[in-house]
């Protein structure tokens, strides 16, 4: 009985803490394009998600991530732990367009994966050499002794040169 009283005080004092810096955290903006079930529970499978991420700064670039995202009651209430892993690749949609000048590297997106400690990003850096955008995605928690990650690069179309601040 201790124990389960001690979990909810926990649990309590971590949403409390948790609370003001989710508040802060930039919003993600994506758009859940498709997803497919991989393990099955009563209470809703674990999933493989695609989601579109369109560039803030730079219109004509979306960015495709694909992560797991934990089912089950914890995952339909959201507290569940997401696993670490996530793939990206980014493409030109459409005519680029910049909003203004951008940093040589700037947090583009974040989104939580689990309650607070973890969250995956996703950063851009310009390869002013070599005229490029090159999209970074990874998880802020170190899993196994490195972070996952995965890379993704946008050429620019002849004539438009990146507009470094």
């Amino acid at each position: 009985m201790k124990r389960n009283l001690f979990s909810a005080s926990l649990m309590a004092a971590l949403a409390t803490v948790a609370a003001p810096m989710l508040l802060l955290a930039p919003l993600a903006h994506s758009e859940e394009i498709g997803s497919v079930n991989t393990n099955f529970h009563l209470t809703g499978s674990d999933r493989v998600v695609v989601e579109a991420y369109d560039d803030p700064d730079v219109a004509g670039i979306t960015c495709y991530v694909s992560r797991a995202r934990t089912g089950g009651i914890k995952g339909t209430l959201g507290i569940a732990e997401d696993p670490t892993e996530a793939a990206i690749a980014c493409r030109q949609i459409g005519a680029i367009h910049f909003n203004g000048p951008v940093k040589q590297q700037s947090d583009v997106f974040s989104e939580r994966m689990s309650l607070i400690f973890k969250t995956l990003h996703v950063v851009r850096v310009a390869d002013s050499k070599r005229n490029t955008l090159v999209y970074l995605t990874y998880s802020d928690r170190v899993a196994t002794g490195s972070a996952k990650n995965s890379v993704s690069a946008v050429p620019m179309p002849a004539g438009t040169t990146i507009p470094l601040k």
